[in-house]
């Protein structure tokens, strides 16, 4: 015997009675609706996009010849700049003496802004002795504060390290005080109320909620580390790729200036997708681990 015919109203009903067998068709409508997600061959051909218009733009601006290769070189130029400097060796030294400067500087300055974060937004007590210092002190320029650094540690890599430390150290903080001071409390009641300790509702509920919103604001925070450089190796320096730059600029080598550039920002991208993958893999709670 043939079965009967499945009808519109039944599918329907079946449809709505088990919505995992249908699946939600995406539109060119999602574009314009806030935290929708796209297909992801759309992202990278928006992301190709963006920067094939970027690059056009300058290859039309130098070897069209309407910029002086002074001032803007072209990327064949900085390529062959780019090969020399690595070919020769003459850059690794520059970015080894800048990577390490950066990275102990940015790791000086989370072991104390981390935990003095999370205290400073839990605790009202915390709070009221250290923020107004941190609120003073983080609007203080760091560059202004050179002179200081070099009567006080002296000239060298310590004082480089130094300029990292202060000027991710304030701004980190505060912060992680605001991650941590927009924990719902609701989440502290509900541990409460099933018998928690004060120690265990702070280190198994407060921190883990935290931690997503405080490895965001690491991967912020090392990107100004990575735009202070420039700053910390202003004076004195003997090698790096901001004393590279500043050679550079000196004897009007845009080229040079602009391989050094790009080697920054390369680092800098490096450093951003690995705190990105570290919150995937250390923090699989988190939202963006869940979407990712």
């Amino acid at each position: 015997m043939k079965p009967f015919p499945e009808s519109a109203e039944s599918r329907s009903l079946s449809s709505a009675h088990h919505p995992e067998n249908t699946q939600r068709r995406w539109t060119d409508k999602d574009f314009l609706k806030p935290k929708e997600p796209i297909r992801h061959r759309v992202y990278l051909s928006l992301t190709a996009i963006s920067v094939s218009a970027i690059f056009l733009l300058w290859m039309i601006l130098t070897y069209g010849g309407l910029v002086d290769p002074m001032f803007l070189p072209s990327p064949t130029a900085i390529l062959k700049t780019g090969y020399h400097l690595f070919a020769t060796g003459e850059i690794y030294p520059n970015i080894w003496t800048s990577l390490y400067v950066v990275v102990v500087g940015f790791i000086l300055a989370a072991i104390i802004a981390v935990p003095a974060g999370i205290l400073m937004g839990s605790f009202k007590f915390v709070e009221a002795l250290i923020e107004p210092i941190i609120n003073f002190v983080r609007y203080l320029p760091v560059s202004a504060m050179i002179p200081l650094l070099i009567l006080w540690i002296g000239i060298g890599d310590v004082e480089k390290i130094a300029v990292i430390f202060l000027g991710t150290l304030f701004q980190l903080t505060f912060l992680i005080a605001d991650v941590s001071a927009n924990v719902p409390k609701e989440l502290l009641q509900v541990a409460y109320t099933l018998g928690a300790r004060k120690r265990d509702v702070t280190l198994r509920v407060l921190i883990p909620a935290s931690l997503p919103g405080i490895m965001d604001n690491l991967r912020i925070t090392m990107g100004w580390a990575w735009t202070y450089l420039i700053v910390a190796e202003l004076v004195s320096a003997e090698r790096g790729l901001g004393y590279m730059i500043l050679q550079a600029m000196r004897g009007m080598q845009t080229d040079v200036i602009f391989v050094g550039l790009f080697v920054i920002g390369l680092l800098g991208l490096i450093t951003d997708q690995t705190f990105k993958y570290l919150t995937i893999w250390l923090l699989p709670w988190s939202e963006k681990a869940s979407v990712s």
